[in-house]
């Protein structure tokens, strides 16, 4: 038997090498996707680094847009890196087409999650900008933050049903009738919720203002939230009062139109005072005073005037804000009593005279 030992070498060697390299595309085709991933990952991750660093460069401070837009995108920015390489993952796999579906689906659930919150985000960090830049500390109320939320995730969630081909009128339907329900068992929350954004559109309180109710509850407006509006007073204790309560009582705010409040502070003499010296007194007194405003300057009143036993002015003057009328009053006093003690100014005397029988009688 005759062997042809070339031919048998070569078809050897020409299976060995087959073997090989159908081995070394396996190894390929498994690494591939996480090649791609990798690769995918750090290019879109760089592309996000350079990006914001180029923007921070451009804004003007945390007071700007631009700061707000990159401070709300900062965590869901790193999210769509991730879904951007996966996605690049998923062009570089031999996935089924049930695999294959159920991973674009995770993809769009995630990247439109992600794009709801960062929008809401973005727009409650810029809403509370322009509330400070433009004098209105309601936008930044909870209330309006919650608004914010609800109406964007909404809109996301509306998105996202018909993305992945649900039919979004009867969940519409269904939630038109199970709200009636809820409206009927909720009453007095959705009553204090709606005056809440009654509070919000009309403004006649804002966060930061002084207010008291004609119950008698005062103190400053620290948020406006959904159902209650909180209030921290004076003794520094937290005031929770519902918002339907607000909007059907009498309502004194300290701060409208303005925060400057003018306060008065009583002063008696005798009869024999020269008043008109006792009036240059008081005044200069007041303009020494801390917190007293010089723009419109103090003034000096009888009122009651001229009584019985003495003679009563009032010392009328302009204050910040409502918060430092103790303060300024308490300072005026001690001042004004120091003064008059000094300049010896006759204060008023109280005569008793004791009538009754003769002594012996």
């Amino acid at each position: 038997m005759k062997l042809d030992l070339p031919a048998t070498a070569l078809v050897a060697i020409n299976a060995t090498i087959t073997s090989v390299l159908a081995s070394q595309d396996a190894v390929f085709l498994f690494l591939r996707p996480w090649i791609a991933f990798v690769v995918s990952l750090a290019v879109f991750s760089l592309i996000r680094q350079l990006a914001r660093r180029w923007l921070y460069r451009r804004a003007t401070g945390a007071d700007s847009y631009l700061w707000s837009l990159l401070e709300s995108t900062k965590a869901p920015s790193w999210l769509w890196a991730l879904m951007g390489a996966l996605w690049v993952t998923m062009e570089y796999s031999d996935l089924p087409a049930r695999a294959a579906r159920i991973s674009t689906n995770t993809i769009a659930i995630c990247l439109t999650l992600s794009l709801s919150l960062g929008i809401a985000s973005m727009l409650e960090r810029m809403v509370s900008l322009y509330g400070r830049r433009n004098n209105r500390p309601l936008a930044a109320a909870g209330l309006s933050r919650t608004l914010i939320y609800v109406l964007v995730l909404g809109i996301g969630l509306v998105i996202l049903l018909r993305s992945l081909g649900l039919t979004v009128t009867p969940l519409l339907t269904a939630l038109g009738v199970g709200g009636l329900a809820v409206a009927l068992a909720l009453q007095d929350t959705l009553a204090n919720f709606f005056a809440g954004i009654h509070i919000i559109v009309e403004s006649p309180v804002s966060v930061g203002d002084f207010i008291r109710l004609s119950s008698n509850e005062e103190g400053i407006v620290t948020d406006i939230g959904w159902r209650t509006t909180r209030v921290t007073n004076m003794q520094n204790n937290v005031i929770v009062i519902p918002n339907s309560k607000i909007t059907a009582s009498i309502l004194l705010n300290f701060s409208l139109p303005e925060a400057r409040l003018a306060t008065d502070v009583d002063v008696v003499v005798g009869h024999e005072a020269d008043l008109d010296a006792v009036r240059a007194m008081l005044l200069e007194e007041a303009v020494q005073a801390d917190s007293v405003l010089a723009d419109p300057p103090p003034i000096v009143l009888m009122d009651p005037g001229v009584t019985p036993t003495h003679v009563q002015l009032k010392l009328w003057v302009n204050i910040p804000e409502r918060t430092l009328q103790g303060l300024v009053r308490s300072d005026l006093r001690f001042r004004i009593a120091r003064r008059l003690r000094q300049e010896g100014v006759p204060m008023p005397r109280m005569d008793y005279v004791v009538t009754g029988p003769p002594v012996g009688v």
